[in-house]
């Protein structure tokens, strides 16, 4: 049966070698076609009878800027999961996962199928001069336009710890009440104990296995860090700007796949502008993003626009809707609200390396989901067979 490869054009091949319009019953997972180019399994299409019709795959050979949406309850945590999996599964490719939730420490468990490489980091660490210094102010809740904001600015660009920042604050010539207010914003810095000089670098996000940073226990601000300094560091290892010998990041030869779960968090913060930067840059150095969000209207114009694969499970507040219809490209034959699946699992796929539109059955995962809600009926049981 032949197998459309999601983030491909027509007239390129597909996983297995075929090309458009042949068919095969091959499996697609990390199966490299005639080109050697690589693609996962996504899931099927989905019949306009509600029938199971031909298998779907995504194309993981090349980078991508993804999408995926959803209200809560109809997959969109479940389908980032599935293609963690398949980046994990797929040689070339460095998937790096920034868990705010920490729902994917499921990837731990047994695979069904082939084996899903991954590993789970719970207090991850960035260096503290990951984080620009232009950033420091607002990333400790400081006015960079006020003089407390300033010294942290100089204090950040001066100096490549933490500890040098507080030292550079401390033995400042500006007043006390200054200096105290700097102070006192850097101190809470450091109780996040996020920044370590030895903090995560490239290399050893780009290993191959998935990387899974769970910030579950980090508020808002302190995850943006973790998330800012790690994108960073994998594109700048791959333009080329960090060296072993400058005392950055070494380069990497993986292919890194960014995923952001809870992406308006990211976006709102100080995450924003290296997450912006792969968005629109990304695709010459070979780092891709997939961004996902209950709230697509609180992600900036540039994500949406930007992403050449939008996965859209059900949405149903307007300002959404309206978020992701605002980018419809010209191919998009039908109003969105019309289009949009309704039952959980399904999603509609805006694939503008195709020029099309999919709705698809993504495939059950093959590693445990861990974003499913609790139930008072689970909870009622597990207390009954303590008892």
């Amino acid at each position: 049966m032949h197998t459309e490869v999601l983030g491909r054009s027509a007239d390129e091949t597909n996983a297995d070698g075929t090309t458009a319009g042949e068919t095969s019953t091959a499996p697609v997972t990390a199966v490299p076609d005639a080109r050697g180019a690589f693609a996962g399994t996504f899931g099927h299409h989905r019949a306009r009878d509600g029938s199971r019709g031909a298998p779907v795959g995504i194309d993981l050979d090349r980078p991508h800027a993804a999408l995926v949406v959803g209200k809560r309850g109809y997959g969109k945590s479940y389908t980032l999961g599935v293609l963690i999996e398949e980046a994990a599964r797929t040689p070339g490719v460095a998937p790096v996962v920034i868990d705010p939730m920490g729902v994917f420490r499921g990837l731990l468990g047994d695979a069904t199928g082939d084996p899903v490489p991954a590993r789970v980091i719970d207090d991850p660490t960035i260096r503290a001069d990951a984080v620009p210094p232009a950033r420091w102010p607002a990333l400790v809740g400081a006015d960079p336009d006020g003089s407390a904001g300033a010294l942290v600015w100089h204090a950040a660009g001066a100096a490549a710890t933490l500890d040098g920042m507080r030292d550079i604050v401390a033995d400042s010539d500006a007043g006390d009440e200054v200096r105290r207010a700097a102070a006192n914003r850097l101190r809470r810095a450091a109780s996040w104990r996020i920044f370590d000089p030895a903090g995560l670098d490239a290399s050893a996000l780009a290993d191959g296995a998935a990387t899974v940073l769970d910030c579950s226990r980090l508020d808002d601000a302190p995850s943006n860090a973790v998330a800012a300094g790690v994108a960073a560091a994998l594109y700048d290892a791959r333009v080329g700007r960090a060296s072993a010998e400058e005392g950055g990041s070494p380069a990497v030869d993986r292919l890194p796949w960014l995923f952001v779960d809870e992406a308006h968090v990211f976006f709102e913060g100080v995450a924003s502008v290296p997450l912006r930067t792969i968005l629109t840059r990304g695709r010459a150095p070979g780092v891709s993003l997939v961004a996902a969000t209950q709230r697509p209207s609180a992600l900036p114009e540039v994500a949406v626009s930007q992403s050449d694969l939008r996965i859209v499970h059900r949405l149903t507040a307007g300002s959404d809707v309206r978020a992701l219809a605002a980018a419809d490209p010209s191919y998009v034959d039908a109003d969105l609200v019309d289009s949009m699946p309704t039952a959980p699992g399904e999603a509609l796929v805006v694939d503008d390396t195709a020029e099309a539109t999919r709705t698809v059955a993504v495939r059950r995962r093959d590693t445990p989901h861990g974003g499913s809600s609790p139930r008072a009926s689970a909870a009622a049981r597990a207390i009954e067979t303590d008892e």
